[in-house]
């Protein structure tokens, strides 16, 4: 899991980038970096190995301040590489085009042995330096970043978020996802985008939730959204509940030990409204959950990390309470396997 943000804006750029970067940093800690389109249109990136802030001094040591009015940036988890400048993103290929991406492309050996033939040089071990250099080829072929990304996607399995720029098109974002959380953020000075919404709060409230297969193109005061099929389309624009508190660290040493203290409240806030003196209101899990779970003969859990014991905990009530069996299992192995799933299985 990575953590991406980036937009494009009236403003100097980098600060809204370092902060959605800290606010992201639950997503992985390994690395960050950033990437500014310059004034004189050039690609300005700066990259750290470990937690954000020593990017931020990273960035404060530097005699030519990075500076602009659009860039991503992101912070990084690591999966295909170690833990390693070369490593982190955002990666560019040929100066022509930048990228951030959250997910895992699942093909990328094969991927780049097919672009070292033609000719690409790889500098990270990641399997995200593919995506980079995919679109690069696809813009030799094609007249925007848009239709280049497009083509681009179409080679690509696995799972991604992505964030790209070009100075080729210095006024463009553009963000498409598969698999992989991203939302854009409708802000009075700019447009944004980013893996969670907690990023953008400083700056919007007003979201949009891209659907899966989706390709967005950011330009100052225009989205426009594209389906899988490449059909323009409409997403609604959202407006979040979520509160400034929620997303700071506070007094907590890092995100777990607040994620632990907060458990409590975590729980009144997911209750309220959904629960009676005697039960919770099974209208909680939808208008049709009535009549589902009459016939649920089995409970399957995926899930990862904290949440894998959760499931674990889960698991042990609903056996013991409700007499049904369950089973559960760590995500990133699922969905290599081939399980068997019976019948009427939530």
């Amino acid at each position: 899991m990575c953590g991406i943000v980036g937009g494009v804006t009236n403003q100097d750029i980098t600060p809204l980038l370092l902060d959605g970067l800290k606010r992201l940093e639950y997503r992985g800690y390994d690395s960050s970096g950033l990437v500014v389109l310059s004034k004189k249109n050039s690609l300005n990136r700066a990259r750290s190995v470990g937690k954000v802030n020593n990017l931020v001094e990273n960035l404060k040591t530097r005699k030519n301040k990075i500076k602009g009015n659009i860039g991503i940036a992101h912070t990084r988890w690591a999966t295909h590489g170690e833990p390693a400048k070369h490593n982190a993103h955002p990666h560019i290929s040929n100066q022509v085009v930048s990228v951030v991406h959250n997910g895992i492309i699942e093909n990328y050996l094969e991927l780049k042995d097919s672009q070292i033939k033609q000719g690409y040089k790889f500098t990270s071990d990641t399997d995200t330096e593919v995506i980079a250099h995919a679109i690069e080829l696809a813009m030799q072929s094609n007249n925007t970043l848009l239709h280049s990304v497009q083509k681009a996607i179409k080679t690509f399995e696995g799972a991604y978020g992505l964030g790209i720029i070009s100075p080729h098109y210095p006024n463009t974002i553009i963000a498409t996802r598969k698999g992989s959380p991203l939302v854009i953020g409708i802000g009075k000075n700019g447009n944004y985008i980013a893996s969670d919404q907690l990023a953008l709060l400083p700056v919007t409230k007003k979201f949009i939730f891209l659907e899966d297969g989706d390709v967005a193109e950011l330009k100052l005061e225009k989205i426009t959204i594209y389906d899988q099929n490449g059909n323009e389309v409409n997403r609604p624009i959202k407006i979040s509940k979520i509160k400034e508190g929620q997303v700071d660290l506070g007094d907590y040493k890092h995100f777990m030990q607040k994620e632990i203290f907060e458990q409590p409240q975590s729980i009144r806030d997911t209750l309220e409204s959904r629960i009676t003196k005697e039960s919770v209101m099974v209208s909680a899990f939808g208008h049709k959950a009535r009549d589902i779970f009459k016939n649920i003969k089995q409970v399957q859990i995926v899930a990862c990390g904290t949440s894998y014991n959760a499931g674990l905990v889960a698991k042990y009530w609903l056996e013991d309470i409700a007499k049904i069996p369950c089973n559960v299992e760590v995500a990133s192995e699922y969905r290599y396997r081939h399980p068997l799933i019976l019948d009427d299985t939530l």
